[in-house]
C-alpha cells in the first residue's frame, strides 16, 4: 500500500509510514496493513531485521483522529480499532527478527505504541514524545500500557499518561522510552540494523523469544528450550565453529 512503503538491503528492511503532509498519521487501513507485513517478514528467511521510520519530518503524530467519527465512533467500532491497533503493535513486538525505530519529530500517541513495540528506539534530538490519550478521553491500550511500563516503570507511566504533555529526547533518553539520541536515527539504526544481520539469526530469535517472555512474566520454558536445542542441531552452529577455526566472518542461513 501507498502509504506504508518497504525496502530491502542486504536483509535489513526498512518499513516507512508515507503520510508526510498529515504528519505521517496512521489510518485504520494502515494500522492492519503494518500487521500483515511484520507477520509476513517474520516467515520470510531472508529478513535479518526491521527499521521502522517515517517519511519526511516526522515519525508519526499518531492515530489519524480525523477518521474517528467513522471507524472509531461507538463502543463497537472503537473496540474494532483498538484490536487493529494492538494487533499492529503485537506483530511487531513478537516478530523473531531485530526491530529498531527510527524516530524523527512527532512520535505521539498510537505511534509511541509501535515504537515501543521495537526492540530499540534511536531518536533525534529534535524528536518530540507524549501520549495525549487523556486530553481525548481515552484509556491507553493494555498492550501499549505494558510496553510504557515495561520501559520506564510505573511513576514515569504515571505521568506520560495521566498529563498527557509532550516531552523531549533528551527526558526519553533518561526515563529509557528510546535507547539513543542521534543527529540522524535512522543512519543510526542502519548501522546497528547490519551489525545484527550478520549475525546468527537462531541465536537471535532464541534470545528475544525468552527476553519477551520474560518481560511479560509468561515465559514458556519448554518453548525456550526448544529454540536453544534447534540453534545447537542447526547448521549455523557447525558454520560457527568452522569460522572460528579458520578465523574468518560466518556465513549464517538461519538453519
Amino acid at each position: 500500500m501507498s502509504e506504508i512503503l518497504v525496502a530491502t538491503v542486504d536483509g535489513v528492511v526498512t518499513v516507512t509510514l508515507n503520510r508526510p503532509l498529515q504528519r505521517n498519521a496512521v489510518t485504520y487501513d494502515m494500522w492492519q496493513g503494518l500487521a500483515r507485513i511484520f507477520t509476513e517478514f517474520d516467515r520470510d528467511p531472508q529478513v535479518r531485521c526491521v527499521i521502522l521510520a517515517g517519511e519526511g519530518d516526522d515519525f508519526s503524530a499518531g492515530a489519524d483522529i480525523s477518521e474517528f467519527d467513522k471507524v472509531r465512533e461507538g463502543l463497537q467500532e472503537s473496540k474494532r480499532y483498538e484490536v487493529a491497533v494492538d494487533a499492529a503493535g503485537d506483530a511487531i513486538y513478537a516478530i523473531s527478527k531485530p526491530t529498531i525505530a527510527a524516530l524523527r519529530g512527532y512520535c505521539l500517541g498510537g505511534a509511541a505504541h509501535l515504537a515501543m513495540s521495537c526492540d530499540f528506539r534511536i531518536a533525534a534530538r529534535s524528536a518530540v514524545f507524549g501520549i495525549p490519550a487523556a486530553r481525548l478521553s481515552i484509556v491507553y491500550g493494555v498492550s501499549a500500557t505494558r510496553k510504557l511500563f515495561s520501559l520506564v516503570g510505573v511513576t514515569a507511566a504515571k505521568r506520560i499518561l495521566y498529563t498527557g504533555k509532550r516531552f523531549g529526547a533528551e527526558e526519553a533518553l533518561d526515563i529509557g522510552f528510546v535507547d539513543g539520541v542521534a543527529d540522524d536515527p535512522l543512519l543510526d539504526a542502519g548501522a546497528l540494523a547490519a551489525d545484527m544481520a550478520e549475525n546468527a539469526p537462531l541465536t537471535i530469535q532464541g534470545a528475544k523469544f525468552i527476553l519477551n517472555g520474560c518481560a511479560r512474566g509468561q515465559l514458556d520454558r519448554e518453548a525456550a528450550e526448544r529454540k536453544i536445542d534447534e540453534a545447537s542441531a542447526s547448521l549455523d552452529y557447525i558454520e560457527g565453529r568452522q569460522a572460528f577455526k579458520e578465523k574468518r566472518a560466518p556465513r549464517f542461513l538461519g538453519k
